[in-house]
């Protein structure tokens, strides 16, 4: 795995931000998608706690600041583009403000076309090798 500096980043394509997906450390499961600024990188960095860009305050804040609901971080990947980051955290508390597990706790509706699609597909593929 190559390493990379945040120097290296590209900030400009995002308008000075980059989105990071977190995940769990030992699960993988997602917690969150949010967003850092090279401000937010860096005291994540020096901290080891997740610092996001709140683009609802306008400013940099320690995840679980307010909630004592903070993500150790525990690594930090880079995507191919380098426009796009994933933080393995160790989460204490729930991810999400509004008390759930992980952010991710609804599903869209219109979805349910997929599951009832491969539903079918896995039919036709058990009757046809039947």
């Amino acid at each position: 795995m190559k390493a990379l500096k945040i120097e290296n980043l590209d900030f400009k394509k995002g308008g000075g931000l980059i989105p990071v997906v977190v995940q769990e450390h030992s699960s993988l499961r997602v917690l969150t998608l949010a967003y850092v600024n090279k401000e937010a990188l860096e005291k994540t960095i020096e901290t080891g706690y997740a610092h996001y860009f709140r683009r609802s305050k306008g400013r940099v804040m320690m995840k679980g600041e307010t909630s004592g609901n903070v993500q150790r971080v525990l690594d930090i990947l880079v995507d191919c583009d380098q426009d796009a980051l994933i933080f393995l955290v160790e989460q204490k508390g729930v991810a999400c403000h509004l008390g759930e597990e992980t952010c991710f706790h609804n599903r869209l509706e219109e979805a349910e076309a997929l599951k009832e699609r491969q539903t079918s597909d896995l039919r036709q593929c058990s009757e046809s090798s039947g």
